[in-house]
């Protein structure tokens, strides 16, 4: 079997590859440049999203994970929002319109999103079937899944993939965050209340192989594990993994100054549960928080 990953060379499309071929899938990957070393049994194409994807990508196909998108860690300039949306929205309707001109088309097609599709939500509980909230990221995200779905009018399974807070000690925020936190310079963002919704790198890779086998998954799937966390327990837990203290406070006023509209999401509230991968008989492996920073970071839990 042969699955197509787009945005392929970034951190999750790197783990998947790796994890698809090692259960025996042929796996080609897309993104902007070739990766300087690619594992055994991937291959590369070049894409960038301004342009049609060649129908030569997917050809073979059985299913297509669609990663690409323009990262949201950067200041919200005009010219940023246009990117960000650019990347998601038209670059998956390019997707799919090379996916209605195959003759061979792929049975599923799991599309990234985000959590940022509900908004800012306090304590309120979210599954797959609460509403999406207010805001740019929320719009972004209904405007990105809405893009998906036409898919499913060519007879393709979709499955618009709502991703956390990804860990990996190797990228991504975690990795952002180590070396203050190394430093003894953690802190809580704003009052420290807002729930943070997270998944271990290895948790979504898994849950990606378990969605390209269970045939009758469709509709959003919450990419996060089972018990979220504030952003307080969030610092106390790194810190206390790391061995360092977290007494310091970020103000939300201070972070909107420094990051502007972007502090958003460092301030957001979303308490998200993954009802529909529970559902479907998907086990986590790193369900709570401190287990999997301590094999993240190599060190032993409790």
């Amino acid at each position: 079997m042969r699955v197509l990953i787009t945005g392929g060379t970034g951190l999750i499309g790197t783990a998947l590859a790796r994890r698809l071929t090692k259960v025996g899938f042929e796996v080609l990957v897309t993104g902007r440049r070739a990766p300087a070393v690619l594992p055994p049994g991937v291959s590369f194409i070049g894409w960038e999203t301004e342009r049609p994807l060649l129908p030569d990508a997917v050809r073979g196909a059985s299913a297509v994970v669609h990663l690409v998108g323009e990262t949201v860690a950067q200041r919200w300039t005009a010219e940023a929002k246009a990117r960000m949306r650019a990347s998601r929205v038209e670059g998956t309707r390019r997707l799919v319109e090379t996916l209605a001109g195959c003759d061979q088309r792929p049975s599923t097609l799991v599309s990234a999103s985000a959590i940022g599709i509900y908004g800012d939500r306090g304590d309120e509980w979210l599954t797959e079937s609460s509403p999406p909230g207010d805001g740019f990221l929320a719009q972004l995200a209904c405007e990105w899944e809405q893009a998906a779905s036409r898919a499913s009018e060519l007879n393709i399974r979709v499955v618009p993939l709502r991703i956390g807070l990804v860990l990996d000690a190797r990228g991504g925020a975690l990795a952002r965050m180590l070396p203050a936190f190394r430093l003894g310079l953690g802190a809580k963002l704003g009052g420290g209340r807002q729930w943070m919704s997270w998944i271990h790198l290895a948790d979504l890779v898994e849950l990606i192989v378990h969605i390209l086998h269970q045939d009758r998954l469709s509709g959003p799937v919450n990419a996060v594990a089972p018990t979220p966390v504030t952003n307080a327990e969030f610092t106390r837990t790194l810190a206390r993994t790391l061995r360092r203290p977290a007494v310091l406070s970020a103000p939300a006023p201070l972070l909107r100054l420094v990051f502007g509209e972007m502090a958003a999401v460092l301030l957001a509230s979303q308490r998200v549960r993954p009802q529909a991968a529970l559902q479907s008989g998907f086990r986590f492996r790193y369900p709570e928080l401190a287990p999997a920073l301590a094999d993240l970071l190599g060190v032993r839990s409790g």
